[in-house]
């Protein structure tokens, strides 16, 4: 009997895709046994374990810098709403959180350079990173700021302290304490997030996932050895940032 093909949805298709189908047939007695093989793989670790390596390095970098980035923004946006950089912050994270990341990585790698920008792979995917990190942050912080008491404002001017020192020793800790398994749970979705920065050559994990596969034709074993890497390194990632909470802020979250 012939191989069955499941379709959920059925879309017409036009164009280069059907007529590049028109004279396809169904494979017949087609073989459903497959035998798993990750000993065809053992000679390209070396590709996976540099891919997670440069994964979890971009990782770092655009949790440490795309929350200060957000840090700031949620200050700037609590700001009184009649000032230029307020207006502009809004811009910018109403544009970030309404358009597809891989469009802003595209505008980044591809765009930039016919401005005369040009940026490595490597740099592209972490500024785009830390770019949509922050405007996903900055709602995130500001909404721990809304929640403050207005009596700890009227405390902090009671006390002398400028509105910098306000926001530093008196409002910004006890509302990141508030919001941070938040951050920590929007840091783990944007790492994962960044598999995509493959497609502009950046050799991150997904990268040798698919180079892997290219080589040995092992997709699956190759998927998911990439699979289960990424879940080690969100899993990890998520208990190191909490672990940190309990030191920064001397309680559980």
């Amino acid at each position: 009997a012939g191989a069955r093909r499941i379709t959920f949805l059925r879309f017409p298709r036009r164009g280069l895709l059907q007529g590049s189908r028109a004279g396809a047939q169904p494979l017949q007695g087609a073989d459903m046994h497959y035998t798993l093989n990750f000993g065809d793989l053992l000679p390209y670790a070396q590709f996976f374990t540099d891919g997670l390596a440069l994964t979890a390095k971009i990782a770092l970098i655009v949790t440490i810098f795309g929350t200060l980035l957000g840090i700031l923004g949620a200050v700037v946006r609590n700001s009184p709403k009649h000032g230029v950089l307020y207006h502009l912050w809004t811009g910018y994270v109403e544009l970030i959180r309404n358009t597809p990341f891989i469009i802003q990585l595209f505008f980044i790698f591809f765009g930039l350079p016919q401005l005369g920008l040009h940026f490595s792979a490597d740099s592209a995917a972490v500024l785009a990173l830390i770019i949509n990190l922050g405007a996903y942050n900055t709602e995130i912080v500001r909404a721990g700021l809304a929640v403050t008491s207005p009596g700890q404002w009227e405390a902090a001017r009671c006390l002398g302290l400028t509105r910098r020192q306000t926001y530093i020793h008196v409002v910004l800790p006890p509302a990141i304490r508030k919001i941070y398994p938040a951050l920590v749970g929007q840091c783990v979705l944007v790492m994962l997030g960044s598999a995509v920065i493959s497609q502009i050559s950046c050799e991150d994990l997904t990268y040798a996932a698919s180079y892997v596969q290219s080589v040995t034709f092992r997709s699956f074993e190759c998927y998911i050895v990439s699979t289960v890497l990424y879940l080690l390194l969100a899993l990890f990632m998520k208990h190191v940032l909490l672990a940190l909470s309990r030191l920064w802020f001397r309680g559980d979250i």
